[in-house]
């Protein structure tokens, strides 16, 4: 489905990031992924694609970081036809706790990192008139969560984001959608007792990151093509 394409993915190294990965390299894509820390995980997710596919280190925070990570992309793959903007970092705390650099940190990573990342592959849509632009919200962005109160602003901004930018581009055949995943069983939610989350799920079970990695692929598709702007959950009915 994405044989000649290539697809741009922040905080590919594992997790959903990962899974998102193998979904397109599965399906033809060429894969460059960014991340932060750990490059192990990295060097696993490279082998686990077994397709024309780079790694890269970049704190998609870091604007100078960004830009330099995306020059090299650009002269590595030639073009950048998807986006998708994953990374995303917690700090939970409640807000008595919260520190203001706790709340800056996951803003600056979650809902900055997408910015600059689009900022900087804006101009290579226009000139392309196509391009898909993938970001990865929450419910929490939906819902608000105590403990969380800077992980669901920036996820709520992720989704003003998004709209506003489908409308800026949609002239030039460029769409950009958001997700918004609910409990993932990731590394992240390994902690969490499943059955007890669950039972306040409405399909009773958490989500899996292909099923997540599968909806992003199905956004990025000529399938979707007449679709943008759009939020899309995928929670498991957690936030009807």
């Amino acid at each position: 489905m994405f044989e000649g394409k290539t697809v741009l993915v922040t905080g590919g190294s594992q997790g959903i990031g990962r899974s998102i990965c193998e979904t397109f390299a599965a399906q033809g894509a060429s894969v460059a992924f960014l991340y932060v820390g750990e490059p192990e995980r990295a060097k696993e997710t490279l082998e686990a694609l077994g397709t024309n596919a780079k790694a890269y280190v970049c704190d998609v925070a870091d604007y100078t970081q960004c830009e330099k990570t995306v020059k090299q992309v650009l002269a590595d793959f030639g073009t950048v036809d998807i986006l998708v903007n994953n990374a995303g970092i917690t700090r939970d705390k409640l807000v008595l706790a919260m520190s203001p650099e706790d709340f800056d940190a996951v803003v600056d990573v979650n809902l900055k990192g997408a910015f600059h990342m689009i900022k900087l592959l804006y101009p290579v849509f226009l000139r392309k008139k196509q391009g898909k632009i993938v970001n990865v919200s929450s419910v929490s962005g939906l819902m608000g969560n105590a403990g969380q109160t800077n992980y669901s602003a920036s996820k709520a901004g992720i989704i003003g984001l998004t709209k506003s930018i489908a409308k800026e581009l949609a002239s030039r055949g460029i769409t950009c959608n958001a997700i918004a995943p609910g409990f993932i069983r990731t590394d992240m939610t390994a902690g969490f007792d499943a059955d007890v989350i669950a039972k306040n799920i409405p399909l009773r079970r958490m989500g899996e990151a292909w099923e997540v990695a599968r909806l992003v692929a199905f956004l990025a598709s000529e399938n979707a093509n007449y679709i943008t702007g759009e939020v899309i959950r995928i929670d498991g009915g957690i936030a009807m």
